[in-house]
């Protein structure tokens, strides 16, 4: 049998009043629950904790011992609960996220949320939407942002704003109207299978074109903008990520007739998460800054 956190909150509170009777008041058990608490705390330590002289419980020397041990353990354990019900801006929230959120809005958004709540930290794990919920049902992250689909009864999805997705290139001869048929059998540059970009392009075009000629297949976003700017590929990606380099005129929006691309960004967590309140007040601050983000691009 091992030492329970009820017999020895028992104990310190035998040694604090003195008498069973108010114990057994104050902590609402019966007097006979008090002493057999005491007797079976006794016989797990091997030694008597108390001297019963005239019917009185006088703590001996290895009670004095054991109070001074376990004191402070109590003491801890109550301020740990203590805090934990009376502040809910400590503790630490894992996020996982897929490359365009973590890339140009996660950032941002958790420098300005660890201003605002700064006993809070942060985890942030990347990785295609594919795995983003795989983190998700194996519980290493609390929450995930990501912009694929994702059709799983264990999953709550809800969607926290929309994001277009523009073809681009440094083909200057581009830059006029056409249609994205005409373009199928040049060289594309992709994201991943996994990737959400990659999904929802594929999907929208499937009844445009024949085919589309995929060249290169690359695991990041950055790298696929760093390709473009030194060969003159195609590829469909997040307005967020070339939205300065449209702007710079580093690469062409290319005007695609009857071509409007849209996917939703989604937040997601397990249908059996906790809801505790730091969880819902990071929910709330991140959404609310996604949302005026993609007002500022959209």
């Amino acid at each position: 049998m091992k030492l329970t956190l009820r017999q020895m909150e028992i104990f310190l509170n035998v040694v604090r009043e003195g008498h069973l009777t108010n114990v057994a008041k104050q902590m609402g058990l019966s007097q006979s629950a008090i002493s057999m608490s005491i007797k079976e705390l006794e016989n797990i330590l091997g030694s008597p904790l108390f001297d019963r002289i005239n019917k009185k419980l006088i703590l001996n020397e290895m009670g004095r011992s054991f109070e001074q041990e376990i004191g402070p353990i109590i003491k801890k354990l109550n301020d740990i609960e203590y805090e934990f019900k009376n502040s809910v801006n400590k503790g630490m929230v894992r996020v996982g996220a897929s490359t365009t959120i973590v890339d140009y809005l996660m950032p941002p958004i958790i420098c300005s949320y660890m201003n605002n709540y700064p006993d809070v930290k942060v985890s942030l794990k990347e990785g295609n939407t594919q795995r983003v919920v795989e983190l998700l049902k194996d519980g290493q992250i609390d929450v995930g942002f990501i912009e694929g689909v994702v059709n799983d009864p264990e999953i709550i999805k809800e969607v926290i704003g929309v994001d277009e997705l523009v073809v681009v290139t440094t083909d200057t001869s581009l830059s006029t109207p056409c249609f994205i048929d005409t373009l199928q059998d040049r060289k594309w540059v992709l994201r991943e299978e996994g990737s959400g970009t990659r999904d929802v392009f594929l999907d929208y075009v499937k009844d445009k074109v024949d085919h589309i000629n995929i060249f290169l297949e690359l695991g990041h976003t950055e790298s696929i903008k760093s390709l473009l700017m030194n060969h003159q590929c195609l590829t469909c990606i997040s307005k967020i990520a070339v939205e300065k380099e449209i702007q710079n005129q580093k690469l062409v929006h290319v005007p695609l007739k009857n071509f409007e691309c849209k996917r939703d960004f989604l937040m997601i967590y397990h249908k059996d998460k906790y809801h505790s309140e730091l969880f819902e007040k990071f929910l709330y601050f991140t959404k609310s800054m996604i949302n005026e983000m993609l007002e500022g691009v959209n």
